[in-house]
């Protein structure tokens, strides 16, 4: 925005900063400071007039090169490949040869809820998040005052991060290796580890090291990009219990003894396909329906309800904030266990017997 509210010896004042770019690629900045916000967006329009014909044009294609540019030195390569993906995908085809200034809000709204065919409204909120950044960075540089994807929103359900309980994750286990699921030993490590799916696809057996019972992640692909870094662009390792351990010993000596990689490379999990591929089993044996990614929430809510510490989960599965793994505690409980036991209410004891209860089934 280009007006902001100030309070100046205790008085509210309304500043319009304005700068731009002109022409030459020389910077063009005009500030000024009114008593109200009508004389301030009066004052703002009457700038912009003055400013417009001074601005220098650049287009879409030219400006998303650049931000591109930017990005691949500021990011980890999985955010640079994911960002350069959804601007080629979903907005070039539409805005290519098109002026920055010359789009308007109605034409973001367009691109992202007709433009964009994915039906998800959390793929077209992570859309208007990126395409919004990237107008944020024009304003930053001079070559626009506006953001035309500013006052956009998407509407998305609270989403509901599916975990299962230790009696679900041995229905799981147990049904998936009674019927010889193709995805058995996916699930299974999955949840022994905590490892993201494009980690463990990655996984090769000389990232397992059983003399140290430790796990080296150190790689994740994905659909779109092929192998590259962590999400975090991170290693870490994650430690093998002897359950994890057993398992591991086990998936050598029968799967993966002429395999570089631990783990068999499945068609419907190099299609994207893996989450409705356990939502549906989960349907079928009549356990709480989740996602691939749920196998990691599960794994996390289980190591914080055996007491591990915030610290060292966090380090086990990679997180990159503290604040990732406390979002965690909600689904284990441990947020607010034991918080009602404040209370202090005492309820009276039943009666046995009472002339003032009407029994509802007499005898």
């Amino acid at each position: 925005m280009s007006i902001r509210k100030l309070i100046v010896d205790g008085k509210p004042t309304y500043e319009v900063f304005i700068k731009i770019r002109d022409k030459a690629g020389k910077q063009l900045a005009k500030r000024k400071r009114f008593d109200t916000e009508k004389e301030a967006k009066r004052a703002e329009f009457e700038i912009l007039q003055e400013l417009e014909g001074h601005k220098t044009k650049v287009t879409w294609k030219a400006w998303v090169e650049r931000v591109l540019e930017k990005y691949k030195v500021e990011y980890v390569n999985s955010t640079y490949l994911n960002y350069k993906y959804c601007l080629n995908k979903w907005f070039d085809p539409i805005w290519n040869d098109k002026f920055l200034e010359d789009i308007k809000p109605s034409d973001v709204h367009y691109a992202v809820f007709e433009g964009c065919t994915v039906s998800s409204s959390y793929t077209k909120r992570g859309l208007l998040k990126i395409v919004k950044r990237v107008f944020g960075l024009a304003i930053v540089e001079g070559i626009l005052v506006r953001n035309p994807a500013v006052g956009i929103r998407v509407k998305c359900a609270e989403a509901n991060q599916g975990v299962l309980n230790r009696k679900e994750v041995e229905i799981l286990l147990t049904e998936a290796r009674r019927t010889d699921h193709r995805f058995f030993l996916h699930w299974t490590l999955a949840i022994l580890t905590g490892m993201r799916s494009g980690e463990l696809f990655s996984l090769r057996c000389t990232d397992v090291d059983f003399v140290s019972g430790i796990i080296s992640v150190n790689k994740a692909w994905t659909r779109y990009n092929g192998e590259g870094s962590t999400k975090t662009a991170k290693n870490r390792i994650v430690p093998m219990s002897k359950e994890c351990r057993k398992f591991l010993e086990e998936v050598k000596l029968k799967y993966s003894s002429s395999s570089e990689y631990v783990l068999p490379k499945i068609w419907e999990w190099m299609q994207g396909e893996q989450a409705k591929v356990l939502k549906n089993f989960c349907n079928e044996i009549g356990i709480t329906p989740i996602k691939f990614h749920d196998l990691r929430a599960t794994f996390i809510t289980q190591m914080l309800n055996n007491g591990v510490p915030l610290s060292k989960v966090m380090a086990i599965v990679g997180h990159s904030s503290i604040k990732t793994t406390q979002g965690y505690l909600r689904l284990s409980g441990k947020d607010v266990e034991g918080a009602t036991e404040d209370l202090n209410i005492t309820v009276p004891a039943f009666q046995e017997h009472s002339d003032n209860v009407v029994s509802l089934f007499p005898g």
